[in-house]
């Protein structure tokens, strides 16, 4: 494979970084057959609290006291923020204006300092670089970085662990952090699980930078998927696309409502649009029993939630 990509020796090195932060968290199984991954039950509602601490915990203690800064549309902000508190730093977090209210809080919450900066992935980006570069504080990126994707790798191993009639698996993406983790995970140990990306209608950067053979920024994106809005997938996130992901699909805002209306009915469980957006895929193909889709996160308004389920 390609050099630079994350290697199995790290996501096996992330594991033990991470297992006293986070949750093995459940599998379930439904009616139909198709079984869940629970990332949703994760501290801070989201998959994101792997790839932070695997960051936090390979930090110096100098660079940990000066504090830590991200960008973010909420999941990875509180995993930032969770970590942070954890490991003993400080954490700011620059978020869109368009930011649910309960993301916001989330990161208040874990003790986060908090940015509004804009409505896309490059204004708060921006601002987190001005403010990283006049304050010593070191970046935590989102998804484009080894540890962070190592660290989302980690749930890939639990999945092979813990599944051992594992054929396909639907994994929301957003800047393709795990997308890339999981992927990697899979194929480096058990290479024919056939690994399925899904993307938001309204804001599919990696199948457009797929056709494209690079990186490529959308003009403009829009979905209740709030945390699949990157607008552009990372360089290594690409990168691991490519030499791992077997196929990337598209889903539309109503099916993804659906899936979280499903979700509630089948599994009694709170998922957001961004978590959602695998199932939606998965019940699109009438994936049943070897299927498996991630629950990426759970932090969503109630309100919203409530006008999703019913």
């Amino acid at each position: 494979m390609s050099a630079g990509l994350v290697t199995l020796d790290d996501i096996r090195a992330a594991a033990g970084r991470v297992r006293p932060y986070v949750r093995r968290t459940p599998i379930l199984a439904t009616a139909g057959g198709l079984t869940l991954k629970c990332e949703n039950l994760q501290p801070g509602g989201a998959f994101k609290i792997r790839g932070a601490c695997n960051m936090l915990a390979q930090l110096s203690p100098a660079a940990r006291a000066a504090g830590v800064i991200t960008y973010s549309s909420g999941n990875h902000g509180q995993a930032v923020a969770l970590a942070a508190a954890r490991l003993g730093a400080r954490a700011v977090v620059v978020m869109p204006e368009t930011a649910p209210q309960v993301k916001v809080d989330g990161v208040r919450r874990w003790g986060g300092d908090v940015i509004m900066a804009g409505t896309t992935l490059f204004h708060r980006q921006a601002r987190a670089e001005q403010e990283a570069a006049s304050r010593g504080l070191t970046m935590v990126p989102p998804f484009d970085h080894a540890w962070i994707v190592a660290g989302a790798g980690t749930l890939g191993l639990e999945l092979l662990e813990d599944c051992a009639h594992l054929t396909t698996v639907y994994v929301p993406v957003g800047g393709g952090g795990l997308l890339s983790g999981v992927a990697a995970a899979l194929k480096q140990m058990r290479p024919s699980v056939r690994v399925i990306g899904v993307e938001p209608d309204g804001a599919a950067s990696m199948l457009a930078s797929r056709a494209a053979g690079q990186p490529v920024t959308l003009a403009a994106t829009a979905s209740i998927a709030d945390g699949l809005l990157a607008g552009r997938p990372g360089d290594l996130t690409f990168a691991h696309m490519r030499a791992y992901v077997d196929d990337l699909v598209t889903v539309p805002d109503a099916d993804i409502e659906a899936a979280v209306r499903w979700v509630f009915a089948e599994a009694r469980l709170v998922v957001e649009p961004s978590g959602a957006v695998s199932v939606a895929a998965a019940r699109r193909d009438g994936a049943g029993k070897g299927a498996l889709a991630i629950l990426s996160g759970g932090n969503v308004d109630a309100a919203a939630f409530a006008r999703y389920i019913v």
